[in-house]
């Protein structure tokens, strides 16, 4: 088994390698994902599976960060012009860019999800020949979007996954939904699929991720280091007025703003675990002559639990109210992102481990943990939703040399890993039978 799956990997490698190009040239950001929405529902309906697309698998109020609707439309635009296939646009318009493809077997056994991200970062991509993407023709052509954190290849080894298990159907059993998220960067995504239900029948649950400091080569089965988050955009709103001539008039956003700054990056450090603050945006003002009555700040909180990023968060908003109060301003919280922390389970881990031992000579090295320090990661939301229900989850971190870190515009991946982890998360599947034993 093992050599003929190797074997049908082989012959997909270019289409994993095309699709991940292709992705990459056309990065779009998150809720901006139309084209690559509609190329992977076109994929994925050739295949023969059963898709739920849209509104079905998006909770509409749950979404976190979504743009304006004017610029929705606009991206919409875009993505035709770029090739998007416009007998699918309907389902995901109005920036509904979620997908669940289900295979059921119709033999008896567990319910088995995989989830994929889709979305670029808001950044520009390094346009000069010592960057490979550049070199070779496929980096972004999309101003301010850019696949600097391997969303491209997920998307791709996604779609290959999808291509294997369909050619092996007649070995698996139970179900096998793939899950092809938006705008996980910001943690944005997850959290209004999850409360659309798209995991609530799943028994177990794997998410993915190459590169993240881990090895070429190398494989982590549970990831188990990302830190609970809350993102917001605080606006003040104050009073205007001439700063020579009636300063006394005006109420200073400014301040305001400022007094919070310096009162979040001063807040405590949690004794139980890691904890952090960071305000990345101030913008206030419009000249030396007036007296500021507008300030945004964009602020996230994060802890290793999700009992610490609260305790960070509730002193947040404390603060936040306090340096309203003391310049005589008005202020609203708007909620852009956010995710939890979440342990993977062991069980399931186990499994995997074996199994990659066992089946995948390309790993050379296998591991059940990942220690060294991460950001934040909705997935998540899936793995805690599963838990809840009885499921089991982890998190799978397939290791890649990368040219630049993550999220620099000059991050690029060795291809080779999509191979690798098209085959690892094609055995699991196979093997599952081996799992439902234990």
């Amino acid at each position: 088994m093992d050599i003929l799956l190797s074997e049908s990997i082989r012959q997909i490698a270019g289409k994993l390698q095309s699709w991940r190009r292709d992705f990459h040239h056309f990065a779009e950001s998150g809720w901006f994902e139309f084209r690559t929405a509609t190329i992977v529902a076109d994929e994925l309906h050739r295949l023969g599976y059963s898709l739920k697309m849209g509104k079905e698998v998006i909770k509409a109020d749950a979404r976190m960060g979504l743009p304006p609707e004017s610029v929705l439309q606009a991206q919409e635009q875009r993505a035709i012009k770029q090739g998007a296939l416009t007998k699918w646009l309907p389902h995901f318009s109005g920036g509904f860019t979620g997908i669940v493809a289900t295979l059921d077997t119709g033999k008896p056994g567990p319910t088995l999800a995989f989830r994929v991200d889709m979305d670029a970062l808001d950044q520009n991509e390094e346009q000069t020949h010592v960057h490979f993407p550049y070199a070779e023709g496929f980096s972004s052509c999309n101003a301010q979007m850019m696949h600097a954190c391997g969303h491209d290849g997920h998307t791709a080894i996604g779609l290959g996954l999808a291509n294997i298990l369909k050619k092996y159907e007649s070995q698996l059993t139970g179900k096998i939904k793939l899950i092809f998220q938006p705008a996980e960067e910001g943690t944005r995504g997850a959290k209004s699929m999850a409360e659309a239900g798209v995991v609530d029948d799943v028994d177990l649950f794997i998410a993915i991720h190459i590169g993240l400091g881990v090895p070429q080569g190398e494989l982590v089965c549970g990831s188990d280091n990302f830190l609970a988050t809350t993102k917001i955009d605080v606006t003040y709103r104050g009073v205007a007025a001439h700063s020579g001539a009636k300063p006394e008039e005006g109420k200073n956003a400014l301040l305001a703003a400022a007094h919070a700054v310096l009162g979040l990056h001063a807040i405590s450090r949690h004794s139980e675990g890691s904890s952090r603050i960071n305000v990345g945006v101030l913008q206030a003002g419009i000249g030396r002559n007036v007296i500021p009555d507008y300030a945004l700040m964009k602020v996230e909180t994060r802890g290793k639990t999700n009992e610490i990023n609260e305790f960070v968060y509730h002193q947040a908003l404390n603060i936040i109210d306090g340096a309203a109060k003391m310049q005589g301003v008005e202020y609203d919280i708007k909620l852009m992102g956010a995710a939890q922390s979440s342990q993977p389970s062991p069980v399931w881990v186990d499994f995997i481990y074996h199994q990659a031992q066992q089946h995948i000579p390309e790993l050379s090295s296998v591991a059940k943990s990942f220690q060294q320090p991460a950001g934040s990661e909705d997935a998540t939301y899936f793995m805690e939703r599963v838990k809840a229900n009885g499921g089991q989850a982890t998190y799978l971190i397939f290791g890649s040399q990368l040219s630049a870190g993550h999220h620099h515009e000059r991050f690029d991946f060795d291809e080779n890993v999509m191979k690798t982890a098209v085959k690892t998360l094609a055995t699991i599947a196979l093997h599952l039978p081996s799992f439902e034993a234990t």
